[in-house]
C-alpha cells in the first residue's frame, strides 16, 4: 500500500468511514483519498509527496492561493499574542466593519464559527423577526442547495409539488422538518403557488443564489426577483445562502452581480480565508432581535476566534486590491473555454460554467438549471474523468455535484497543464 491507502487504512480505526467529512471520501467517485501533506499557491502534495493542481481550495476559501505569506504573518502574529480568549477583541469589530462596508445589504453582522452555525441562527433570527416576531414557523428552501447540517435543513422533497419535506438524515425527527417546504430551484410558479398557500405563515425563505452544492447552478434573474418581490409582498424574510458565492462571485457577492437587496446574508469560507470563520447579518430592524438585544439567542464559545479573525481580514484585504476579481474570472474563464474544446475535439457530451472564482463542469450536452437536470448528467463518466484527472496531478472535487474553485494563485502554466491533461482524460473516456 502507498502512504495514502495506510493513512485510509488507519483512519477507519477511529474516525466513521476514515473521513471528518463525507465528500472527503471518495465514495461517490470511489478509490482512495488523498492524505494533504502540505499546500502552495495553486498546488497541494499528497502524504505519497505527489503534487496536485488543486481545484477545490478547501471547498473556496482559498481565494488568493494557500499559505500566500501575508496570510501566514497574519496568523503567525495573532497566534503569538493568544489562541483564544472568550472576550471581545478589536480585531472582531474591524472584521464587522469590513463586511458591513463591502455588503451594503448588512448593517450589523454576528461572527460564527461555521456555515451550518451562520445558517442555522440566520433561521432562528427570521423566525423571530419575520411577520412582526408573531411566531411563523414555515422556511422555504430549494431542491440541490445544502445550507449546512442543522436538522430543519436536513430535508428533501415531498412526493409532490409543494408537499412539506421528508428528512434526508437518520437522526433528523418527521415533526422538525415538517415546516419546511422544498421547491424547485429556477422554478419561480412554484414559489408564487406556495405564497398564495402557505404566505401568512412563511417566515423565511433561504436560497443559494448560485448554487454550489449540486454542482454550479446559476439562480436566474427571474427566479431570485420573484423570491424577493413574494418576500416584501408577504412579510417573510429573504436569506441569501452566500457562503460559497460571498466574495466568491465578486467583491459584493452575488447580491451584487443580480442587484438584488436580501434581508438576511449568511457568509462563510472567504471571510475566513481558511480557517473557521462565518457570519450572518441583515439590517439593525433585524438584527435587533438577536441576544443580547432581542429575544433569539445565539451564542458561541470560539465565535471571532482572534487567530481566525485574523487569517479572514488578511484574506479580504488581498482581495480588495484593483483588478483582482478581472484577473479571477480571466483565469476562470480560461479552464472552463480550454477544457470544453479539449472535450469538443474529443467528441466527448461536455460542458462549462462559471460565476466569478467558481466554476461547473457537467458531462452534458447543456449546462443544467435545476437540480433534475444536475441528476441527468452522465455520472459514470464523471467518476472516469475524475481519476483519469487525478492521475494526472489535477485535484478536482471528487464528486459530479460539487462546484470547483480557481484562485489568485493559478496562473497561466498551472491553467495550461489541467486543459493539456484533460485532452488526454478526454480520450480516455470518449
Amino acid at each position: 500500500m502507498d502512504r495514502n491507502e495506510q493513512l485510509f487504512s488507519r483512519a477507519q480505526q477511529t474516525i466513521p468511514g476514515g473521513v471528518n467529512s463525507p465528500v472527503r471520501a471518495f465514495r461517490s467517485v470511489g478509490g482512495t483519498p488523498r492524505f494533504i501533506a502540505r499546500a502552495q499557491g495553486p498546488h497541494f502534495w499528497d502524504a505519497d509527496g505527489r503534487r496536485y493542481i488543486d481545484y477545490i481550495g478547501s471547498w473556496g476559501p482559498m481565494i488568493v492561493g494557500h499559505a500566500h505569506p501575508e496570510v501566514v504573518r497574519a496568523v503567525q502574529e495573532a497566534a503569538a499574542r493568544g489562541l483564544s480568549y472568550g472576550a471581545p477583541t478589536e480585531a472582531e469589530v474591524e472584521m464587522a466593519e469590513e463586511l458591513v462596508r463591502l455588503v451594503p445589504s448588512m448593517q450589523q453582522v454576528r461572527l460564527v464559527s461555521s456555515g451550518t452555525e451562520a445558517a442555522m441562527s440566520a433561521i432562528r433570527l427570521a423566525r423571530g423577526a419575520a411577520g412582526g416576531g408573531k411566531g411563523r414557523r414555515k422556511l422555504v428552501k430549494f431542491e440541490g442547495c445544502y445550507h449546512g447540517h442543522a436538522d430543519s435543513l436536513l430535508v428533501k422533497a415531498g412526493s409532490g409539488l409543494l408537499t412539506f419535506g421528508n428528512p434526508s438524515s437518520a437522526g433528523v425527527p418527521a415533526e422538525i422538518t415538517q415546516h419546511t417546504l422544498v421547491l424547485d430551484y429556477n422554478d419561480s410558479q412554484q414559489l408564487e403557488d406556495a405564497f398564495r398557500q402557505h404566505g401568512d405563515d412563511i417566515a423565511c425563505v433561504m436560497v443559494e443564489p448560485v448554487a454550489g452544492n449540486m454542482n454550479l447552478v446559476r439562480g436566474t434573474p427571474e427566479f431570485l426577483q420573484t423570491m424577493r418581490r413574494l418576500c416584501t409582498q408577504h412579510g417573510a424574510l429573504l436569506a441569501f445562502d452566500e457562503v460559497m458565492t460571498g466574495f466568491r462571485v465578486a467583491l459584493g457577492g452575488a447580491q451584487s452581480v443580480y442587484g438584488i437587496t436580501p434581508d438576511i446574508t449568511v457568509l462563510g469560507k472567504v471571510i475566513g480565508g481558511g480557517m473557521p470563520v462565518a457570519a450572518f447579518g441583515g439590517s439593525r430592524e433585524v438584527m435587533k432581535h438577536l441576544a443580547p438585544l432581542g429575544a433569539v439567542y445565539q451564542a458561541g464559545t470560539l465565535s471571532g476566534n482572534p487567530v481566525a479573525v485574523a487569517c479572514g481580514l488578511a484574506t479580504l484585504r488581498l482581495i480588495q486590491a484593483p483588478g483582482f476579481y478581472e484577473r479571477l474570472g480571466e483565469s476562470t474563464q480560461a479552464l472552463v473555454d480550454g477544457l470544453a474544446g479539449a472535450a469538443r475535439d474529443a467528441g466527448v457530451a461536455f460542458c462549462a460554467d462559471r460565476v466569478g472564482g467558481m466554476f461547473g463542469i457537467y458531462f452534458a450536452g447543456s449546462v443544467p438549471a435545476s437540480y433534475a437536470q444536475i441528476m441527468a448528467t452522465d455520472k459514470d463518466r464523471f467518476n472516469r474523468f475524475f481519476h483519469a484527472m487525478l492521475d494526472r496531478g489535477v485535484y478536482l472535487a471528487p464528486s459530479a455535484y460539487e462546484a470547483g474553485f480557481v484562485s489568485a494563485a493559478h496562473d497561466g502554466a498551472a491553467i495550461g497543464e489541467t486543459v493539456a491533461a484533460a485532452r488526454q482524460a478526454f480520450d480516455l473516456v470518449g
